[in-house]
């Protein structure tokens, strides 16, 4: 296969075939964003909305963490992953190490910062718009969180898949947790760099193609969200 056009046709027969490796790597890759970006949002809004209706010692500095940690790299996070799940590691007893599992947990830790700096500025933006309300009623700090993300519903759905498109497309942490075992823990980024290694082109571009579609849907999905926010409230598109 030495032409671009050659790899391109066989690529997009495999598509239209429903190649079966095709789709297990795909199902993989979406169960495994899905489940850490589930988890991460829970973590990140809870720690997002808490940096912004609470005040404690060390509040300033762990808000710079958390914005310092939008650009901690894949790599350096699969690596202390990796570390802790190792034979040697504190949780290397759990055994989860080269499993979905362990990219899932790569992966939840990379977007927590993400979805924790948007939604703290979501409801501190919020805060400015209804707080004194929401105070005036004797809501309280974890109230008025709560409230103030249910109020910001839709803007909180577009946080949550941006962090989603993070994760499925990132490939450094999955490689190094999940060890891209063929049928185990091989996702669409890693049989991507796998398989243009080997030269098997074909099923490289199909898995591209595949991903790049699933980004744009996503971007469909953020843009959509927005449209919608725009409608019910114009303060908040």
């Amino acid at each position: 296969m030495n032409t671009l056009s050659d790899s391109l046709g066989l690529a997009l027969q495999l598509i239209a075939n429903a190649d079966a490796v095709l789709l297990q790597i795909v199902a993989l890759s979406l169960h495994v964003s899905a489940t850490a970006c589930l988890l991460g949002a829970v973590m990140g809004l809870a720690l997002g909305a808490t940096l912004a209706v609470v005040r404690f010692p060390g509040h300033a500095a762990l808000v710079w963490g958390v914005n310092t940690l939008l650009g901690l790299p894949s790599v350096v996070v699969g690596l202390l992953v990796y570390l802790l799940l190792s034979r040697a590691g504190p949780l290397g007893s759990w055994g989860i190490l080269f499993t979905p599992t362990a990219m899932v947990i790569a992966q939840s830790i990379l977007v927590v910062p993400l979805i924790a700096a948007l939604s703290r500025q979501l409801v501190l933006d919020a805060l400015n718009e209804g707080g004194d309300q929401l105070r005036s009623l004797g809501a309280g700090p974890v109230q008025a969180a709560v409230l103030l993300l249910l109020h910001t519903r839709m803007a909180v759905v577009t946080v949550v898949l941006t962090a989603f498109g993070r994760a499925i497309s990132e490939v450094g942490a999955v490689m190094i947790v999940g060890g891209n075992i063929d049928g185990v823990t091989r996702v669409m980024t890693t049989a991507i760099a796998l398989e243009t290694s080997k030269g098997d082109l074909p099923l490289a571009l199909a898995l591209g193609t595949v991903l790049l579609g699933v980004v744009g849907l996503v971007n469909l999905g953020i843009g959509a969200v927005r449209g919608r926010i725009a409608r019910v409230d114009p303060a908040w598109a």
